[in-house]
């Protein structure tokens, strides 16, 4: 796990959203410390069934893996989402909290590598069909935007729980 730190106020661009990126990846591991296995498999917004803690530490485990090995390097989808169960990334039956938040750190270890071998500017191999081709930086930019967001997430999950708040 890395620890969590933020960027240098005078750090270049590159160090500024990788840090910032890092700093959202270790908040998702404090945000899950002391949560049981059964609380992390809870759904407690009723319209979102997939919506858990476990399910959303999967899902960023893949995103990671889709943005960065799939479509920036062109690899192979390893993620267990096909177009007859989107959802498939959300779900980890029988794999505990605590092996989907190290499966997570060593995604983000991987898209760390990733990122430090290549110009922000290199464009991606592989774009969706009906989607731009985009940038290495518009990765890096979409990945803190999207764990940012999923974060805020994990707070409202983790305080309808136990009651959790803060980190």
């Amino acid at each position: 796990m890395t620890p969590r730190r933020r960027p240098a106020g005078d750090a270049d661009e590159r160090a500024m959203l990788t840090g910032w990126l890092d700093y959202q990846r270790a908040t998702v591991r404090l945000k899950c410390d002391g949560l049981s296995d059964e609380d992390a498999r809870k759904a407690v917004l009723p319209s979102s069934p997939a919506m858990t803690v476990a399910g959303l530490v999967s899902h960023l485990r893949w995103v990671e893996h889709g943005w960065f090995e799939v479509s920036f390097l062109g690899a192979p989808d390893r993620s267990p989402t096909s177009p007859e169960d989107e959802l498939a990334q959300w779900r980890a039956p029988g794999v505990t909290l605590a092996d989907l938040l190290d499966a997570y750190d060593d995604q983000c270890a991987r898209s760390r590598e990733i990122v430090a071998n290549h110009a922000l500017d290199e464009p991606e191999a592989w774009a969706p069909p009906g989607l731009e081709v985009v940038s290495l930086r518009w990765i890096v930019g979409h990945l803190l935007e999207e764990t940012a967001r999923h974060l805020g997430h994990l707070d409202a999950m983790r305080e309808l729980l136990d009651g959790t708040t803060g980190s």
